[in-house]
């Protein structure tokens, strides 16, 4: 779990430092607010279009091996985006980085269903998912100070940015190749009684899914799925927004300097992480699901719709800090609820195509507010749609009943799942 945070901290971070590198790139290369949203959001359509072919061969070769192929493809496209000199160019190197980065996210929470049972799996995928809160904590500031190296041998701030937080993705990919085991029995950390209780627990979950659950055919034709999808759908189009628009949002409301922008882009994600973790033991704990995704959902909707109408520094922020509380609350337990009704290779399809169906999500948040800001020279309406959608997404999955932590949700008894395939 430790690496795989680390990881997910480098992974996280290479998506988003675009944000930081359009507080001077986007001078530097004469772009408009719809040109940088659209070549922030085309990374997901890259990232959409491989998503399950590469989930499906991460289950047939291993997380090891595939996770590092992953990594060090995607550091060396993210450095090379510091030779951009055009919207083109823009947009080939944001859609290969999705290419690159394809079924990483969806490759490591199948892997995560390979070794915790379902009763634990809220509070762990949680934890796992700080990372990307702590990657803003420390990727604000970080950014901000590599923006400062302005002019040093001969390149831009933006273009440093880019280079020096493209590298470590590249040298982590050799490192997990290294070390990071297939499967429990492969774990040199676990006494052979540990590996061999774990191993039958985890397979006796397996057995008390329905047979249809393990094949990816149904898995990708599953109704049930296809509700996940569109209910994670709404999550990107949020996080994604944010992500890309905060410092330039702040910027515009504070004046600060680029430092100043990246140190105050953290206080967000601080919130965010508190609330992630609670709301993901608080799940596991009671054994719901679908209220723990609904309420903070709903919530942040509120809180973005209300940033959006808000002005000055201070009470943006604080509204941006509570639409992050809801926003990263919701991703634990939407995972737990997700994996509880596919196994095996259908849970690899099923998972990869839940998320690679909703991060287009991610195409469409940040470029709606990019079009919008240029249509009206404000964030408001932008942040208010973001906000409607992520409610919405809220409501949508109280649709979905929820069997309970660690408990499948069966035919027999779950009229739902009775009535699709």
């Amino acid at each position: 779990m430790p690496l795989l945070f680390l990881v997910y901290i480098v992974a996280y971070l290479d998506r988003i430092n675009v944000g930081f590198a359009a507080l001077q790139m986007n001078a530097a290369l004469g772009f408009s607010a719809t040109v940088y949203g659209f070549g922030a959001g085309i990374f997901f359509l890259g990232y959409t279009v491989f998503e399950i072919p590469s989930n499906l061969i991460l289950a047939r070769v291993g997380a090891r091996v595939w996770i590092a192929r992953i990594m060090i493809t995607w550091g060396i496209v993210s450095a090379a985006t510091l030779f951009v000199r055009g919207a083109t160019e823009f947009y080939a190197l944001r859609f290969l980085l999705g290419v690159a980065e394809a079924g990483f996210f969806p490759g490591i929470i199948y892997y995560l269903t390979c070794w915790f049972p379902g009763r634990d799996r809220a509070q762990t995928i949680a934890a796992f998912m700080t990372a990307t809160l702590v990657a803003g904590i420390v990727g604000g500031p970080v950014s901000g100070a590599l923006l400062s190296l302005h002019g040093a041998g001969g390149l831009d701030g933006w273009q440093w940015l880019f280079l020096l937080e493209g590298i470590p993705a590249a040298a982590l990919g050799f490192v997990v190749l290294a070390v990071l085991p297939d499967r429990p029995a492969d774990a040199a950390w676990l006494s052979a009684d540990e590996r061999r209780a774990l191993v039958a627990q985890l397979e006796e979950e397996a057995r008390r899914l329905p047979p249809d659950a393990h094949r990816i055919g149904a898995a990708l034709a599953s109704g049930r799925v296809w509700l996940m999808a569109v209910v994670y759908f709404t999550i990107p189009v949020a996080l994604y927004a944010m992500g890309f628009w905060l410092p330039q949002i702040l910027k515009s409301a504070s004046g600060a300097s680029d430092l100043g922008v990246g140190l105050l882009s953290a206080l967000p994600y601080c919130v965010g992480a508190a609330g992630m973790v609670v709301n993901g033991r608080h799940s596991d704990r009671t054994g719901e699901r679908r209220w723990h995704v609904a309420a903070p959902a709903i919530g942040g909707g509120i809180a973005f719709a209300l940033a959006g109408l808000a002005h000055g520094t201070a009470l943006p922020l604080a509204l941006l800090s509570l639409a992050m509380l809801g926003l990263a609350a919701m991703f634990g337990p939407f995972w737990s609820l997700a994996t509880t009704f596919v196994g095996g290779a259908g849970a690899a399809a099923g998972i990869a195509l839940i998320n690679s169906v909703g991060n287009t999500g991610g195409f469409v948040g940040p470029y709606l507010v990019g079009a919008v800001k240029d249509a009206t020279g404000s964030y408001a309406a932008g942040l208010v749609a973001i906000g409607v959608v992520l409610a919405c997404g809220g409501t949508l999955v109280l649709a979905v009943r929820d069997g309970g932590a660690g408990r499948p949700l069966i035919p027999e008894t779950d009229p739902f799942v009775a009535r699709t395939p």
